[in-house]
This record gives C-alpha cells, sequence and structure tokens, in this order.
C-alpha cells in the first residue's frame, strides 16, 4: 500500500534519529516518531536461520557475518524487522535491503526480496528500497502493490536512469542530495515519481532540498531537520 504524502516535504530518521540513539535499534525508531519524523528509513539482512534483522552491516564486530549468525546469537540491541515494523506502526518505513556482490551475504536470487515483500505486502506506510535494481524489481514481482524505491549513490546521472525506472513501476527515486538541481526535482515528478533524498543534516540544504519540493528528506537528526522544515 502506497505511503499517504503531504504537500510539503517530510522527515524519516536514517536508522532511525541516528544522532541521538544507536542507529537501527527500536530506541532509535521510536525515538525519531517523537521527535517528529514521520517515520524511519533501516536496514534489513538476514540470519543463518533465515531471519529477517535490521543492521547497516553485514559483520557485525566481535560476532561476525550476520548471514552466519544465528539470530538468538546476535546482540540484543539488533532488533529482528518484523519487531521493528511493529515498533514504528502508523508511520511511514522505508526497508532498504542490503544486496551487494561484495558483502558474505550477497544473495543473487534474491530470496531476502521475497522474504521482505511477503512480510509487508498488508501493512501501510511501507516502501522497500535497493541500491541493487534487480533486488527492487524482485520486491516487484514478488509483492505488486509494495511501494518500491530506488537508492541512487552520488554522482549518478538520474535523467539516464528515470525513464527505466518510471517504466519498471518504481514508486520513488532515492538520490543523493548532491545529484539533485531544482529542474531535476521536476523530472522526477513529470515521470510521476516521488523524490527521497538521502542522507541531509545541514539545515540550510534542508531549505533549499524543500524550495525544490523534494518529498521526504532523510537525516540522522530528526529532531533538527523537523525545525529546518518548520
Amino acid at each position: 500500500m502506497t505511503p499517504s504524502l503531504p504537500d510539503h516535504p517530510i522527515v524519516l530518521g536514517h536508522r532511525g534519529s541516528s544522532a541521538h540513539a544507536t542507529e537501527n535499534t527500536i530506541e532509535a525508531f521510536q525515538l525519531a516518531i517523537e521527535q517528529g519524523g514521520a517515520g524511519v528509513e533501516l536496514d534489513v539482512r538476514r540470519t543463518s536461520d533465515g531471519m529477517l534483522v535490521v543492521h547497516h552491516d553485514a559483520v557485525i564486530e566481535g560476532v561476525g557475518p550476520i548471514i552466519e549468525t544465528r539470530a538468538a546469537d546476535l546482540p540484543d540491541h539488533v532488533p529482528g524487522l518484523e519487531d521493528a515494523l511493529d515498533a514504528c506502526s502508523g508511520s511511514i518505513v522505508n526497508v532498504e535491503i542490503k544486496n551487494s556482490p561484495s558483502d558474505p551475504d550477497w544473495d543473487p536470487d534474491d530470496d531476502v526480496a521475497g522474504m521482505v515483500a511477503a512480510l509487508v505486502t498488508n501493512r501501510a506506510g511501507i516502501v522497500v528500497s535497493s541500491f541493487n535494481p534487480a533486488t527492487v524489481a524482485a520486491v516487484g514481482a514478488a509483492s505488486p502493490q509494495v511501494a518500491r524505491g530506488l537508492l541512487l549513490p552520488p554522482g549518478v546521472v538520474i535523467t539516464d536512469v528515470l525513464v527505466d525506472a518510471a517504466a519498471a513501476g518504481i514508486w520513488a527515486l532515492h538520490p543523493h542530495w548532491s545529484s539533485l538541481e531544482r529542474d531535476t526535482v521536476a523530472a522526477i515528478h513529470d515521470a510521476g515519481l516521488v523524490v527521497v533524498v538521502w542522507t541531509v543534516d545541514d539545515p540550510k540544504m534542508l531549505q533549499l532540498l524543500a524550495s525544490w519540493e523534494v518529498d521526504v528528506v532523510i537525516s540522522n537528526d530528526v529532531a533538527a531537520a523537523v525545525a529546518a522544515l518548520t
């Protein structure tokens, strides 16, 4: 179910309100919402026993690769994806699937994409994103009604990917703030896509992006970002 957006930019906490709490934890997610964020962005990976958990890096220091570790053996602060979604119920959650060939949990068959799609299909306010276009496509194939976002690295020429993204049914493009200009934002909107910008902490840049009418900004400091946009 596609998230409903207002006519002004909203703030999502980058891994929660990570400037004020340990990133990708229930505490950080709840704090982001308490600070006025419309929701959060978080990262998902898979354990050795097939549980979806929330963590940015593929390897946890002192523990090892998540893909080689049972869920029960992870540190207590690493939440399961389902628990994280429950903690953010009623808010927007951007679920980023980490799937890079350079990581130990590289998932060429996109099994995680199917698992995530199955989990979020009947939940409101969910966007599933990835830097890997094949992973984004796999989410759509598994559950076409799930809103999907394509993450773009810094320096990408957005017009080079815009037409294909729109044709693929992508809901949003997620560019780095440094890749945007006013005309680029307008072009994305003209293609019928939402603009979700990462990761912005500078108040002046937040205000500039708002003047360009971006839809969503992802920020480490939710309280400061909300204040800058108010």
